[in-house]
Protein backbone atom coordinates (compact mmCIF):
# COMPACT_ATOMS: atom_id res chain seq x y z
CA UNK A 1 0.00 0.00 0.00
CA UNK A 2 1.06 2.93 -0.88
CA UNK A 3 1.97 6.01 1.74
CA UNK A 4 -0.35 8.87 1.78
CA UNK A 5 0.99 11.81 1.05
CA UNK A 6 0.58 14.72 3.79
CA UNK A 7 0.92 18.17 3.35
CA UNK A 8 1.89 20.10 6.79
CA UNK A 9 0.95 23.61 7.11
CA UNK A 10 1.77 26.03 9.41
CA UNK A 11 -0.19 25.48 12.35
CA UNK A 12 0.82 22.33 13.14
CA UNK A 13 4.12 23.61 13.81
CA UNK A 14 2.93 25.56 16.51
CA UNK A 15 0.97 22.77 18.19
CA UNK A 16 3.45 21.20 18.23
CA UNK A 17 4.60 22.77 21.16
CA UNK A 18 1.59 24.50 22.22
CA UNK A 19 1.02 21.91 25.56
CA UNK A 20 -1.97 23.79 26.74
CA UNK A 21 -4.26 22.81 23.01
CA UNK A 22 -6.14 19.66 23.09
CA UNK A 23 -4.60 19.07 19.31
CA UNK A 24 -1.32 19.01 21.10
CA UNK A 25 -0.96 15.33 21.71
CA UNK A 26 -2.04 14.41 18.53
CA UNK A 27 0.30 16.61 16.60
CA UNK A 28 3.28 15.35 18.38
CA UNK A 29 1.48 11.67 17.47
CA UNK A 30 2.01 12.80 13.90
CA UNK A 31 5.11 14.19 13.42
CA UNK A 32 6.35 10.73 15.22
CA UNK A 33 4.82 8.77 12.95
CA UNK A 34 6.15 10.67 10.26
CA UNK A 35 9.49 10.16 11.59
CA UNK A 36 8.42 5.67 11.70
CA UNK A 37 8.05 6.36 8.09
CA UNK A 38 4.26 5.77 8.23
CA UNK A 39 3.34 8.92 5.68
CA UNK A 40 5.28 10.99 2.90
CA UNK A 41 5.39 14.15 4.75
CA UNK A 42 5.78 17.58 2.92
CA UNK A 43 5.64 21.46 3.68
CA UNK A 44 6.53 24.65 1.43
CA UNK A 45 9.07 27.59 1.32
CA UNK A 46 5.87 29.72 2.47
CA UNK A 47 5.47 27.54 5.51
CA UNK A 48 8.84 28.19 6.35
CA UNK A 49 8.48 31.75 5.48
CA UNK A 50 5.53 31.97 8.13
CA UNK A 51 7.56 30.28 10.73
CA UNK A 52 10.53 32.87 10.59
CA UNK A 53 7.97 35.55 11.75
CA UNK A 54 7.49 33.73 14.50
CA UNK A 55 9.06 35.82 18.19
CA UNK A 56 12.31 33.40 19.10
CA UNK A 57 12.74 31.37 20.82
CA UNK A 58 9.65 29.39 19.76
CA UNK A 59 10.81 30.59 15.88
CA UNK A 60 13.83 28.64 16.08
CA UNK A 61 12.19 25.29 17.95
CA UNK A 62 9.73 25.33 15.01
CA UNK A 63 12.13 25.76 12.27
CA UNK A 64 14.68 22.96 13.91
CA UNK A 65 11.44 20.46 13.01
CA UNK A 66 12.31 21.02 9.54
CA UNK A 67 15.31 19.59 10.01
CA UNK A 68 14.41 17.14 12.86
CA UNK A 69 12.06 15.54 10.69
CA UNK A 70 11.65 13.83 7.14
CA UNK A 71 9.57 16.75 5.68
CA UNK A 72 10.44 17.72 2.11
CA UNK A 73 10.48 21.28 1.63
CA UNK A 74 8.19 22.24 -1.39
CA UNK A 75 9.21 25.69 -3.82
CA UNK A 76 6.75 28.09 -4.76
CA UNK A 77 6.44 29.05 -7.77
CA UNK A 78 3.68 30.99 -10.28
CA UNK A 79 1.44 28.11 -11.04
CA UNK A 80 0.90 27.80 -6.81
CA UNK A 81 0.60 31.21 -7.03
CA UNK A 82 -2.34 31.92 -9.43
CA UNK A 83 -3.88 29.03 -8.00
CA UNK A 84 -4.10 30.64 -4.71
CA UNK A 85 -5.03 34.13 -6.68
CA UNK A 86 -7.95 31.93 -7.79
CA UNK A 87 -9.13 31.03 -4.68
CA UNK A 88 -9.50 34.55 -3.38
CA UNK A 89 -10.65 35.67 -6.88
CA UNK A 90 -13.57 32.91 -6.43
CA UNK A 91 -13.93 34.18 -2.58
CA UNK A 92 -12.86 30.67 -1.10
CA UNK A 93 -10.06 32.17 0.81
CA UNK A 94 -10.14 36.10 1.90
CA UNK A 95 -7.68 38.41 0.30
CA UNK A 96 -5.92 39.35 3.60
CA UNK A 97 -4.89 35.35 4.02
CA UNK A 98 -3.86 34.69 0.68
CA UNK A 99 -1.20 32.32 2.04
CA UNK A 100 -3.78 30.13 3.42
CA UNK A 101 -5.10 29.46 -0.46
CA UNK A 102 -1.08 28.81 -0.85
CA UNK A 103 -1.28 26.08 1.02
CA UNK A 104 -3.78 24.71 -0.38
CA UNK A 105 -2.37 24.97 -4.03
CA UNK A 106 1.13 24.21 -3.17
CA UNK A 107 -0.59 20.67 -1.98
CA UNK A 108 -2.48 20.26 -5.09
CA UNK A 109 0.16 21.05 -7.78
CA UNK A 110 2.30 18.76 -6.14
CA UNK A 111 -0.17 15.81 -6.10
CA UNK A 112 -0.31 15.58 -2.60
CA UNK A 113 -3.31 13.85 -0.84
CA UNK A 114 -4.08 15.24 2.15
CA UNK A 115 -3.81 19.07 3.80
CA UNK A 116 -3.41 18.88 7.32
CA UNK A 117 -3.87 22.26 9.39
CA UNK A 118 -5.13 23.22 12.69
CA UNK A 119 -6.75 26.75 10.70
CA UNK A 120 -10.33 25.79 11.43
CA UNK A 121 -10.84 29.89 10.11
CA UNK A 122 -9.73 29.55 6.53
CA UNK A 123 -8.41 26.23 5.98
CA UNK A 124 -10.13 23.66 7.70
CA UNK A 125 -13.87 23.89 6.61
CA UNK A 126 -16.01 21.89 4.35
CA UNK A 127 -16.77 24.70 2.09
CA UNK A 128 -13.05 25.19 1.48
CA UNK A 129 -12.28 22.06 0.53
CA UNK A 130 -14.96 21.47 -1.41
CA UNK A 131 -15.11 24.92 -4.14
CA UNK A 132 -11.49 24.29 -3.48
CA UNK A 133 -11.52 21.31 -4.98
CA UNK A 134 -13.74 22.11 -7.61
CA UNK A 135 -11.17 25.00 -8.94
CA UNK A 136 -8.47 21.81 -8.61
CA UNK A 137 -10.10 19.87 -10.71
CA UNK A 138 -11.12 22.46 -13.32
CA UNK A 139 -8.10 23.66 -13.83
CA UNK A 140 -5.98 19.74 -14.19
CA UNK A 141 -5.01 19.22 -10.41
CA UNK A 142 -6.13 16.40 -7.75
CA UNK A 143 -8.50 17.01 -5.02
CA UNK A 144 -7.00 17.32 -1.75
CA UNK A 145 -8.97 16.28 1.49
CA UNK A 146 -8.11 18.89 4.33
CA UNK A 147 -8.30 17.71 8.02
CA UNK A 148 -7.11 17.81 10.93
CA UNK A 149 -4.11 16.13 13.32
CA UNK A 150 -7.21 14.45 15.51
CA UNK A 151 -8.78 13.16 11.81
CA UNK A 152 -5.82 11.38 10.82
CA UNK A 153 -4.50 10.10 14.16
CA UNK A 154 -8.25 8.89 14.96
CA UNK A 155 -8.89 7.19 11.30
CA UNK A 156 -5.48 5.26 10.66
CA UNK A 157 -6.75 2.37 11.22
CA UNK A 158 -9.77 2.20 8.86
Amino acid sequence: MQKLKIYLETTLFNYYFDTDRDAHPDTVKLFTEIAEGKYEAYTSEAVADELKKAPAPKRDRMLALLDEYPIAQLPVGDVENALADIYVAERIIPANYWTDGLHIAVAAVNGLDLVVSMNFKHIVKMKTESMANAINTLKGYRAVQIITPMWIIQNEDT
